[in-house]
């Protein structure tokens, strides 16, 4: 029997232009790990939400859920406490005591379980996570990675027969997301736990599935075990969210078994390409594709504007940059949260140029957002300087007051105030005295259109998906028409195919002269993007280079197709790199 059955499921929230649901039908067998993908917005988390009456979206709904052979509104709601875990997107939105211990025991509690099998499945569920060293702290003490681990063992902790996680790693760096899924697969594998996760990080993910459940505007495009839908992907867009090995045997067009993992990778690699052969070592990244500030000779596009003023100086500075001038800088920057608490900044320097797309990069609990909220004017260091334009900000000053800088916080969130995104968006014009209501209008339609929410401008900002939000948020920021931005996080919940479409449109900024400093855990879009890049530990820089030299040289912190490549072309970083590396090969041969 089926632990989850889905009959011609079809919703629509009250007043939206189309279903964000349409005729989806899919069975989950007892054990799977099913992953659901899909570009953002095609309604990945709304189905996930039907999965538990309590989470289930108002709106009109036809169609099925049964779990375990009984309709869902059937199982009460008690039973599916405990039987349904479910693990939100944001590791915040779910925790709602003040300690670590309390947090794990809260769930529990509200069953009403007797007090020694509380304290039994809460030690079980900290020694298992390795939860000891922080199991007194507070949770707001907690780091993104702590916090959503923390979700995890509370839900485990009530044993429950199905796991659904929504995008889980999207707030995670690379080392803490694969420790975060390994310990998902564990769970799926060694305990028997049903697994449905939402996930756009394909790249560690769909090894270890059993099905994948591919979406697009709602309706059901595939649905099946993980290399079959991935070759049923080719010539669909969607093909650019599969893993790096599928997209290089593809590109390359050198056959054989399809790979789905690093390993599998390297291992058709030497079997397609003879690795013993001396020849094929490629000791210089393939011409035209080494460094990723290439893009940019040809972005001048004068067709293409985004609607920034034309006027080069920022209110309150009288310095105009030219490209690749210093406009961004921080020297020996310390900064503490509390008198008595540890440094999170210590001595932290660096410099971002005009034009450049500059890539922070680092763990969980580093302090790359405090860096940015401290470039930001946010916070402020109790010693070293900060330079915005060549001019040093004053104590208590916000450098995004001076029209100057934009800055989008990794919480979009918290940017929305209006009961639609059309008002939001309309609210940052407001101050434009210069521009007639009409004017204003159409310029946020612009903006919309540019990235691509027009469809969700009378929406209520919370109503939409992560990604949606994300986009909406950075529209906020873009119409300010800020000459450096701040990103924290600007592709967390975005597909990889809209990650294509915002490199676009940071190249076209960028030809315009607008800075950009990106904090991102997303290391597949830094690298085939980004100009610099710096590794932030401890508080410190302790690592700045291009990107053939930063990511070459890494282990961890490098793409899956340097990773799977690297031993045969060490200077390819990109799929791109990689499949034109391939096919050099093959002619030499």
């Amino acid at each position: 029997m089926a632990i989850f059955e889905i009959k011609d499921l079809t919703f629509s929230y009250p007043d939206a232009q189309r279903p964000a649901l349409c005729g989806i039908n899919m069975a989950v067998e007892p054990g799977e790990f099913v992953v659901v993908c899909g570009k953002s917005g095609c309604g990945k988390s709304t189905l996930l939400r039907h999965l538990k009456t309590a989470l289930t979206p108002h709106g009109a709904r036809s169609g099925e859920v049964r779990f375990e052979g009984r309709a869902l509104e059937n199982v009460s709601v008690r039973e599916q406490a405990g039987a349904i875990g479910y693990v939100l997107q944001s590791p915040d939105a779910q925790i709602v005591t003040d300690k670590v211990w309390h947090e794990l025991a809260f769930g529990l509690e509200n069953l009403g379980l007797d007090q020694q099998v509380i304290r039994l499945r809460v030690a079980e569920m900290a020694s298992f996570f390795a939860m000891q060293p922080w199991f007194d702290k507070r949770v707001d003490e907690l780091s993104g990675g702590q916090k959503q681990l923390l979700n995890l063992a509370s839900v485990m902790a009530m044993q429950p027969r199905v796991l659904v996680i929504d995008e889980p790693t999207a707030q995670l760096d690379p080392l803490t997301a694969r420790e975060f899924l390994d310990t998902i697969h564990h769970i799926n594998v060694d305990l028997g736990t049903t697994v449905i996760m939402v996930e756009h990080r394909l790249e560690d993910v769909l090894p270890l599935a059993d099905k994948v459940l591919v979406l697009e505007q709602g309706r059901q495009l595939l649905y099946g075990d993980p290399r079959t839908v991935g070759h049923n992907l080719v010539g669909n867009e969607l093909f650019l969210t599969m893993p790096s090995p599928m997209r290089i045997m593809e590109g390359s067009q050198l056959g054989g078994d399809c790979p789905l993992t690093v390993r599998e990778g390297r291992v058709w690699l030497d079997d397609r390409l003879d690795a013993g052969a001396s020849t094929l070592r490629v000791h210089a990244a393939p011409d035209g594709l080494a460094g990723s500030d290439s893009s940019l000779q040809n972005a001048g596009d004068s067709s293409y504007s985004v609607g920034f003023a034309a006027q080069e100086a920022c209110d309150g500075y009288s310095v105009v940059p030219k490209n690749g001038d210093v406009v961004l800088r921080c020297q020996e920057v310390w900064f503490r949260y509390e008198r008595r608490a540890p440094d999170v900044l210590r001595g932290l320097t660096m410099e971002v140029r005009r034009g450049e797309l500059f890539c922070l990069l680092g763990a969980n609990g580093t302090g790359k957002s405090t860096a940015l909220g401290v470039l930001a004017g946010l916070l402020q260091p109790y010693r070293g300087d900060v330079q915005v334009f060549g001019r040093k900000l004053r104590r208590g000053e916000l450098a995004t007051s001076t029209g100057g800088v934009g800055m989008l916080p990794q919480d979009s969130q918290c940017l929305f105030a209006e009961d639609t995104v059309r008002a939001d968006l309309e609210e940052m014009l407001l101050d434009r005295k210069d521009m007639a209501p009409d004017e204003r209008a159409c310029k946020v339609e612009r903006m919309a259109e540019l990235v691509e929410i027009t469809h969700l401008l009378d929406m209520h900002p919370y109503d939409l998906s992560g990604g949606e939000q994300q986009r909406a948020a950075l529209a906020k920021v873009l119409l300010l028409e800020p000459k450096i931005l701040l990103l924290d996080e600007p592709t967390k919940g975005l597909d990889g195919l809209y990650k294509e479409k915002l490199a676009h449109i940071f190249t076209r900024l960028r030809a315009q002269g607008v800075t950009i400093l990106m904090v991102s855990h997303d290391v597949e879009f830094c690298a085939a993007h980004g100009g610099r890049f710096a590794l932030l530990f401890d508080g410190s820089i302790v690592s700045k280079a291009d990107a053939n030299t930063f990511f070459c040289g890494n282990s961890f912190y490098t793409t899956a197709a340097n990773r799977m490549a690297r031993h045969l072309f060490p200077n390819a970083i990109t799929v791109e790199e990689v499949v034109h590396a391939c096919k050099d090969a093959t002619r030499r041969l």
